[in-house]
This record gives C-alpha cells, sequence and structure tokens, in this order.
C-alpha cells in the first residue's frame, strides 16, 4: 500500500483521443495542472492528488463535510462539462483515484470495449433532467372537483342528507383517487418524451428541501436525447406544464448533463 502522502491520479471522464487533444485548467485541488494520458483512442483526462486528500480516516471525515467536498465536486463537474464541449464523454465518480499509471492503464485495458461501445451510445447525445413536482393541496382539489363533476347526476337525485355523506366518502377516498391520476399523468408524459429520446433512466426522488419550494417531488427523470430531437423534446416539456400547472403539476426542465445516469459500472476504482 502507498504511503498516504504520496501522490495518485485522479480520474475525472474518459473521452476520444482524436476529438480531445488539448485540456487546460487546475484539478480538483486547485493547483495541480489537469493533463491528457491516452490509451489507444481513449483519452483519459487526469490531474495528480494527494492520496491523503482522498484515503485514509481523515479523509472519510471530509467526505462528509460539505465546505470540503462541495468546491472539489463542482471543478470535478466543470473539467467534465469543458471536456464535453468536443468529445463525448464517460464521466468518472467524484474521488475515482489511482496509484500510477501503470495501475490506470490496467484498468482502461480490462474495460477498453465496454468504454468505446459508450461513448458510441452516448455520441451526439445529451442528458437532460426532467422532475415532476406537485402541488399536493392544489392537485387534490383538482381530483375531488373532478370527481363531483363525473358523479354530478348521481349526487343530484340524492336527499340532502345521501349528498352529504356521498360527499365525504369521496373526500376520504381522494389520496387514492389522487394515486391513479397521478400515475395516468406521469405514464403518458414519459411515453411521450421517450418518443424523443433513445434511453431513459428513472432517478431516486428528492426531499422537499432539496427542491427549493413548497411542491413535492413525484419522479425524477433523465433522459439521453439525440442533438437533433432537443427542440422537439424542449417542446413537449412545454406542452406538458400548459396541460398541468394548473393542476399543481409542474415538470421542470434541466441540462444539458454529461450522461451521468447512463455510464455503465466499469469497476474503474482502485482498491489500495
Amino acid at each position: 500500500m502507498k504511503n498516504e502522502s504520496s501522490e495518485s491520479i485522479y480520474l475525472y471522464c474518459l473521452a476520444r483521443s482524436n476529438l480531445l487533444q488539448f485540456i487546460d485548467g487546475t484539478g480538483v485541488d486547485g493547483k495541480n495542472p489537469l493533463f491528457l494520458q491516452n490509451f489507444r483512442d481513449i483519452a483519459a483526462v487526469i490531474s495528480m492528488v494527494s492520496l491523503s486528500e482522498f484515503c485514509g480516516q481523515s479523509a472519510e471525515s471530509r467526505m462528509q463535510d460539505l465546505s470540503w467536498i462541495g468546491p472539489r465536486a463542482c471543478r470535478h463537474e466543470e473539467v467534465v462539462k469543458q471536456v464535453l464541449r468536443h468529445s463525448p464523454v464517460l464521466p468518472a465518480t467524484f474521488g475515482t483515484i489511482f496509484s500510477s499509471i501503470e495501475s490506470f492503464k490496467k484498468r482502461l485495458e480490462t474495460n477498453y470495449y465496454t468504454i468505446l461501445s459508450f461513448l458510441d451510445k452516448v455520441a451526439d447525445k445529451e442528458e437532460w433532467s426532467v422532475k415532476a413536482l406537485i402541488d399536493r393541496s392544489k392537485a387534490k382539489e383538482i381530483v375531488y372537483y373532478n370527481t363531483l363533476a363525473k358523479d354530478a347526476e348521481c349526487l343530484a337525485s340524492l336527499s340532502p342528507g345521501m349528498r352529504y355523506f356521498q360527499e365525504q366518502r369521496i373526500q376520504s377516498k381522494i389520496e387514492k383517487e389522487l394515486n391513479g391520476w397521478l400515475k395516468d399523468i406521469c405514464i403518458r408524459i414519459e411515453n411521450d418524451l421517450n418518443r424523443y429520446a433513445s434511453d431513459f433512466y428513472e432517478r431516486k426522488t428528492l426531499p422537499r428541501g432539496v427542491t427549493g419550494n413548497d411542491m413535492d417531488m413525484i419522479l425524477n427523470w433523465a433522459f439521453l436525447v439525440p442533438q437533433g430531437s432537443i427542440g422537439d423534446f424542449h417542446a413537449r416539456i412545454d406542452l406538458a406544464n400548459t396541460d398541468h400547472a394548473h393542476q399543481g403539476i409542474v415538470f421542470k426542465l434541466s441540462g444539458p448533463w454529461p450522461p451521468y445516469s447512463f455510464c455503465l459500472s466499469l469497476s474503474m476504482e482502485e482498491k489500495e
């Protein structure tokens, strides 16, 4: 095992060497420069880091410290975005390090054809994030009054007492009705958007505090969209919001992102 004071190789991403022939800037530590390490027709974007920053007991506590990890994670992401302007990329997980160039090349050799296949898959495509948010009180009100309207003829024929009882019964089942209503809407939107995407991934939803408002996240999607379909994809999001925003459902679009959601598990991290 290497001494923790020694330097190690930090990996940002992999790209096509014929499309990425130069890289500029500093790495996650804000000091060591970025550089390229070519392996056949793959270009690896790397920098040197102190092993002690990412390994050992002190590193474990730093990895829980947002003031430490935040700026470094942002620099990692900015490097990947810089590369994405020139080539399709396979982003590495934050904190992926290797003890030497030799050990790194062995990993590239093991995963070589899988890497090439992935770079082919994401070429001329962008990852776009779509989050579905809901104002539950507004949505419940819509569902409740839609149900009343559907049953209006039956309700009108009831005595006032029976009508009140029936309305209360509807109110008690509103959560179930809401869930079914939301499921139908989201399946329809998902199918519509997938017409313009080459791949789709359903991510974990985030708690309300992360969304930055008083709406609940009900879906967190990632789509891999060919560049020629991006305009149509955006238009479908606009249409979904036109149809459903007044019902308390909003679809938030963000991107383009490097294809983090579609990366394969390549076992690139080295175990020392």
